[in-house]
C-alpha cells in the first residue's frame, strides 16, 4: 500500500529567520473535488513561537496560501477552536488531484512577488525562536469534504542556532581563595540558543581580575554550543568578572560578578520560587522547563506553582509534576520544590505561593472543605513543612492585607515579579508599579504594601518571582498589563539541597532581584538579613547598630540605599558596579524605634535597597532589632526592686 509523501524545502531553518517555506504534499490515494485539506503550526501562541501568517494574499508579506499541480494558487480560511491557540488552516479543492500529484503550501512572501533572498528576508514569515529537531506540522486530509478529519500527515522541520551573538558565563556568585571551581561557557544566538554558527576562524580569549597576560585562555566555539572549563580558582579575595572576548570581533562579555572570600562562606545559590518558561509551558511540559531553567537559564533551583484548581491541574497533571520534581532534583546540582499557587478572598488571604519541603506531597483545592482556607491549610502542616509565600499583594483583587499575617508560615514575601513590585505605591517612589494601560487591567493596592505590613511589625524576607500567564494572571496579556523582566530569589544557604535551601528560606536568608545577579551582603552586629536581634540581650545596640555590607552590581551603580524604619536612612551613588559600606547608626534606638502595634516594647527595621544605571533593583530581607523602650524598662526596674 502506498503511503503518502510529506516533506519540506528547505527542511531546515535558523531560530528567528525570515524566510518562505514550503510544505509538499504528494498524495497516495486520488483526492476528489471539494475535499478538505487542514494545515496546523502546532503554534502555542507564544511571542517565540512560529510567526502566523495571514490569509488575505493582498498582504504584501506573511501570507499562507497552496498551489495546485498546474499552478493555481488556493486562498486559506481560518479555522478556529475553542480547545487551540492559534488557528489552523484550511484548504477546500477546486478540483480532483490525482494520485502521486503534490500540493504546496507556502507560508512566506505572497505569490505575486519576484522571489529573491532579499524579497524572502523583507516579506517572508518568521521561523520560531527556539531551536527544535523534528519540529511537526500536521496535514488533516478529508476527501468527504464534510470534516470528517483521521490522523494527520506530519512534515518535519529542523530549527537550529542563529549565528553567534552572546557568550554567557555561567559561575558561582561565591568563592574562597585558592578553592577551585567550574565555568560553563555559553556560546548563544540573539535568542539565547546554544550555537556554534560562527567563522571558522573565530577565537575567543578568557581573562579575569589579577590574571598573568601568559595564562590568559584561547578557546575555539566548540560544536556543541557549550563548553566547561573546570578548575578556575582565583588567588586573592576581592570581586571578579570572568571576561571572554571574540578576537575577530572584539566583542568583549562579562560573567555576573563573583565574590571570592578569604575562608569559607556560605553558598549564594540562585533561582525561581515562582514562575514559568517563556518558551515552555511548566504544567504540561513540566520536564522540558525544567532542564530550561537547570541547562539553559543555568538556575540552582526552581519552584513548581501551578494553580490549584482542577481545570488547570487535574489530579494527572499533579501528579506528573510531582514526579518530575522529585526526579530532577538532586544534591549538589539543582534543588527542586513542589507547590503549588493557591487563592483566597481578597485582602484577608490573597494570592500565595505555598512550596513544600518534602515531594510527594497532595494539591490543596480551594473547594475541597479541608484546604478552602488558609487557617485550615496550616492546621494540616507543621510551620516547617510548607512555606505560604504571599505573591503580588499589592495587586488590585488578589491583594492581601496582612492583618492575618500568620510569621510561622509566611516566612517570606514576594516583593516583586515580571507584573510588578509590591513594596509600596507608585507615589511612593516604586519605579516598577503594578498598572496596565487597559481600564480593566490590574493596578496597586496600597492595602497590600510590604512597606506597610513592615511597619505594623509583620516580619518576613524578600524573594522574587518571574513571568506567570496562568490562573490569576491569565487576563494580563488582553488587558495589556504593564510587564517587567522576571525575577530571582538568591538564598544563602550551607549547601546546594533542598532540604538546606528550605532551612534557609524559614531562616530569611535570601533577597529579591529584578532578574540579574546583583550579590548583596548585609549585617547588624555581626547577624545576616533575616536575624531579629535584641537591645534587652544586646544592650549595645541602644547606642549604636553597626552595618555591614557589600554590593557588586551587573551594572553601575546608581543608589544604594539603606531603609530604616520605611525611612531612607542613608544613600551612597558609587561610580562603580562595586560598594562596600560601614555604617555605624547611632542615634537612640529608642528615639527613632517604632511602637509593637500588638503589645509593649518596641522594633526598628533594616533593608538594603539597590538600583542599578541599567533600572535592575535589589532589595534585601530585612533584619529586626527590638528594644523594651525607656518607659517600659524603668516600670520593669521599679517592680524588680519591690
Amino acid at each position: 500500500m502506498r503511503r503518502s509523501i510529506c516533506y519540506s524545502e528547505p527542511n531546515a531553518g535558523l531560530a528567528g529567520e525570515v524566510g518562505t517555506w514550503k510544505f509538499i504534499f504528494t498524495t497516495a490515494s486520488t483526492l476528489p473535488k471539494n475535499s478538505l485539506l487542514r494545515f496546523d503550526m502546532q503554534n502555542t501562541g507564544r511571542s517565540t513561537d512560529w510567526e502566523i501568517p495571514q490569509v488575505n494574499l493582498k498582504k504584501k508579506s506573511n501570507v499562507i496560501y497552496m498551489k495546485l499541480p498546474n499552478g493555481k494558487i488556493l486562498e486559506a480560511s481560518e479555522i478556529h477552536s475553542k480547545h487551540l491557540v492559534a488557528p489552523q488552516f484550511q484548504f477546500r479543492l477546486p478540483q480532483e488531484i490525482s494520485a502521486e500529484s503534490s500540493v504546496t503550501i507556502f507560508i512566506g512572501e505572497p505569490p505575486t512577488k519576484k522571489s529573491s533572498a532579499k524579497s524572502k528576508r523583507e516579506h517572508g514569515n518568521q521561523c520560531q525562536h527556539s531551536i527544535q529537531r523534528r519540529r511537526h506540522f500536521f496535514l488533516y486530509v478529508d476527501p468527504t469534504g464534510k470534516g470528517n478529519f483521521k490522523d494527520p500527515e506530519v512534515f518535519n522541520f529542523d530549527i537550529k542556532g542563529n549565528v553567534l551573538h552572546t557568550i554567557r558565563v555561567m559561575t558561582p556568585s561565591f568563592a574562597v581563595k585558592n578553592k577551585r571551581f567550574d565555568v560553563v561557557l555559553r556560546f548563544e544566538d540573539e535568542y539565547g540558543n546554544l550555537t556554534a554558527n560562527a567563522p571558522d576562524d573565530t577565537l575567543i580569549e578568557l581573562s579575569h581580575e589579577n590574571l598573568r597576560e601568559n595564562l590568559r585562555w584561547k578557546l575555539f566555539v566548540p560544536e556543541t554550543g557549550f563548553i566547561m572549563l573546570p578548575n578556575l580558582y582565583f588567588n586573592e579575595p576581592g570581586i571578579y568578572h570572568i571576561k571572554l572576548q571574540n578576537m575577530k570581533t572584539k566583542e568583549s562579555f562579562y560573567s555576573s560578578p563573583i565574590k571570592c572570600f578569604q575562608e569559607e562562606s556560605k553558598g549564594l545559590f540562585w533561582g525561581l520560587l515562582h514562575g514559568e518558561s517563556e518558551r515552555y509551558d511548566s504544567t504540561e511540559n513540566i520536564d522540558s522547563c525544567l532542564r530550561h531553567f537547570r541547562d539553559e537559564k543555568s538556575l540552582n533551583f526552581y519552584g513548581a506553582s501551578p494553580f490549584e484548581s482542577e481545570k488547570e491541574t487535574p489530579a494527572d497533571l499533579w501528579k506528573s509534576i510531582s514526579q518530575n520534581c522529585d526526579e530532577f532534583d538532586e544534591d549538589d546540582r539543582y534543588a527542586v520544590f513542589s507547590g503549588f499557587q493557591w487563592q483566597g478572598d481578597a485582602k484577608s488571604e490573597g494570592l500565595r505561593h505555598i512550596i513544600y519541603q518534602k515531594h510527594g506531597k497532595p494539591i490543596l483545592r480551594k473547594k475541597e472543605a479541608r484546604s478552602n482556607s488558609l487557617k485550615r491549610i496550616y492546621k494540616m502542616y507543621a510551620p516547617k513543612e510548607i512555606i505560604s509565600i504571599p505573591s503580588f499583594p499589592m495587586g488590585k483583587s488578589m491583594e492581601y492585607d496582612f492583618k492575618n499575617f500568620n510569621p510561622e508560615y509566611e516566612r517570606v514575601v514576594e516583593i516583586y515579579n515580571a507584573w510588578g513590585s509590591s513594596e509600596c505605591t507608585k507615589k511612593e517612589g516604586n519605579i516598577y508599579p503594578i498598572c496596565a494601560e487597559d481600564k480593566k487591567g490590574v493596578t496597586e493596592s496600597k492595602e497590600g504594601s510590604i512597606l506597610k505590613a513592615l511597619l505594623q511589625n509583620k516580619r518576613f524576607g524578600f524573594c522574587a518571582g518571574g513571568l506567570d500567564d496562568r490562573g490569576s494572571y491569565n487576563s494580563f496579556y488582553d488587558h495589556y498589563q504593564i510587564q517587567y523582566s522576571p525575577g530571582l530569589t538568591a538564598i544563602c544557604a550551607d549547601a546546594l539541597s533542598r532540604q538546606s535551601l528550605f532551612e534557609a528560606l524559614f531562616n530569611r536568608h535570601c533577597y529579591a532581584t529584578t532578574g540579574q545577579r546583583i550579590i548583596i551582603g548585609f549585617s547588624i552586629a555581626g547577624k545576616t538579613m533575616g536575624s531579629e536581634l535584641s537591645a534587652i540581650e544586646k544592650p549595645g545596640l541602644s547606642v549604636n547598630r553597626h552595618i555591614v555590607a557589600y554590593i557588586a552590581g551587573t551594572a553601575p551603580l546608581h543608589t544604594v540605599e539603606l531603609i530604616r524604619n520605611g525611612k531612607v536612612l542613608k544613600t551612597w551613588s558609587p561610580d562603580s558596579s562595586t560598594l562596600d559600606i560601614e555604617y555605624d547608626d547611632m542615634e537612640p534606638l529608642d528615639k527613632v524605634a517604632l511602637s509593637k502595634p500588638e503589645g509593649e516594647g518596641l522594633f526598628s527595621f533594616y533593608y538594603i535597597r539597590v538600583t542599578q544605571e541599567d533600572a535592575n533593583m535589589a532589595w534585601s530581607s530585612p533584619i529586626w532589632v527590638d528594644s523594651l523602650g525607656k518607659e517600659t524598662a524603668s516600670t520593669k526596674k521599679k517592680n524588680a526592686k519591690k
